[in-house]
């Protein structure tokens, strides 16, 4: 497995994968964040099995294939991210895949919407 920048012309497979994982995320605002590197994907064989969206500091979205998931995928696309940026990484996610965070070593705290943490891993 390789993980990269994103291309220009792979913001429909990155779109694909976060459309799978039903997250509410912007075409237009995904393509301005792969042109400024600011997308990683995961691919096999040239196949995108997973993205992350990066904004400055924070994970945006970050989404694997339905059938690919539980591979580490997930986990070597934030180790990834952890090292390009400056400072801690942060992350606002549903509570249900808090497991999945603090197994990265983040540290969560609640947000004003009670089914949501805001994650922070220094690293």
């Amino acid at each position: 497995m390789e993980v990269r920048s994103a291309r220009p012309a792979e913001l429909p497979d990155v779109m694909s994968v976060l459309d799978g994982a039903l997250l509410a995320v912007d075409a237009d605002r995904v393509g301005e964040r792969i042109t400024e590197g600011g997308v990683l994907v995961a691919t096999v064989d040239g196949r995108v099995l997973g993205a992350c969206v990066l904004a400055d500091d924070e994970i945006d979205a970050i989404a694997v294939r339905r059938s690919r998931r539980g591979q580490g995928i997930g986990t070597r696309l934030v180790d990834v991210a952890a090292d390009a940026v400056d400072g801690p990484l942060v992350v606002e996610f549903d509570r249900r895949i808090r497991p999945f965070y603090d197994a990265l070593g983040f540290v969560s705290r609640p947000t004003a919407d009670p089914d949501r943490l805001r994650g922070r891993c220094e690293r």
